[in-house]
């Protein structure tokens, strides 16, 4: 069978998209430019999100003390080693808030690294309440040119969630930088936390049925993880049974649903995170992400459904 996106997997997968658009695999490069946010410099708030520790996730050639040219190479050298034939890549701007300085300090380093042999595109990271109508005009320049697209951090469609956080925005924040962004034609993802304090299986499968209905082109869903260093680690150590966090098969469980109620033309970039081990409080998985996939796949093929099978409409 083939589905609506265009091939036989069972969902519509990051990687079969960008083999759609260039004809081969596309690999992201993550970079660290230095940035920071405004609930972390005090124009918002101190201390940044309650579960952010980018030093969990970031990759070991990722540092902000290096050049943007040799965090690609070095980042270009490893994937090269790892998987052959990988010749196109995307610089992707992750650490912190990659919007969050002055405009002409944004374009000098997104351009520097479009300029780097080899990288075809941008993803920047980024918070909904963190790009101006400039930036938005530039960016949709740019897209003419190259793959470019812009990841915000929704992480939560509960108001009361994203205060509890310490994320220094609003819902509707979000729905209002994904309409401006999407007015003008620039591809965006939209990134949430699953098992984040308050929000139960129920409220996040009515927060993605909503969800379906905004006009973003991928989403990206992430576990919650309590990392060390964070402060929601020390909310945790001091009282875990008021967190609810998924094993392995609750999660999937969870996933293959969201799935299954999620608007069949957005692209799943990814249905799971993974952070440095030596990091990690818990949920202790010990899985890496490939077989979280291929388990993931399992449950759809097991259960007969797809990416869409129960789409309906937010009305």
């Amino acid at each position: 069978m083939t589905y609506p996106w265009g091939h036989i997997r069972r969902f519509n997968s990051q990687p079969e998209y960008m083999r759609q658009i260039f004809g081969e695999r596309v690999q992201k490069l993550t970079l660290d430019a230095g940035f920071t946010c405004p609930n972390r410099d005090g124009s918002k708030g101190t201390g940044g999100c309650t579960f952010c520790n980018n030093e969990a996730f970031n990759p070991s050639y990722c540092h902000p003390s290096k050049p943007i040219g040799d965090q690609l190479q070095e980042g270009i050298d490893y994937y090269k080693r790892r998987y052959k034939g990988v010749n196109r890549f995307l610089a992707y701007f992750q650490a912190y808030t990659n919007t969050y300085k002055d405009f002409e300090e944004l374009v000098f380093l997104y351009e520097e690294a479009l300029q780097y042999p080899g990288v075809v595109g941008l993803v920047i990271g980024t918070r909904p309440d963190c790009v101006t109508d400039e930036l938005l005009d530039y960016f949709a320049d740019l897209s003419g040119k190259y793959y470019v697209v812009i990841e915000y951090g929704v992480e939560s469609c509960y108001n009361d969630t994203l205060k509890r956080v310490n994320r220094g925005h609003t819902l509707e924040d979000s729905i209002s930088a994904i309409k401006s962004t999407a007015a003008r034609g620039v591809r965006q993802c939209a990134h949430f936390i699953i098992g984040l304090p308050g929000e139960d299986r129920r409220s996040v499968l009515d927060a993605f049925r909503q969800v379906s209905g905004w006009p973003v082109n991928l989403v990206k869903l992430h576990q919650l993880q309590i990392i060390k260093g964070t402060r929601i680690a020390e909310e945790y150590l001091q009282d875990p049974g008021s967190f609810t966090l998924y094993s392995i098969d609750e999660y999937l469980d969870l996933v293959v649903e969201i799935a299954e109620h999620l608007n069949p033309a957005f692209v799943i970039d990814r249905i799971a995170g993974e952070v440095n081990p030596d990091y990690l409080v818990t949920p202790a998985w010990h899985i890496r992400y490939d077989q979280i996939l291929v388990r993931f796949e399992t449950l759809l093929e097991e259960r007969n459904t797809w990416q869409g099978r129960l789409y309906k409409a937010f009305k």
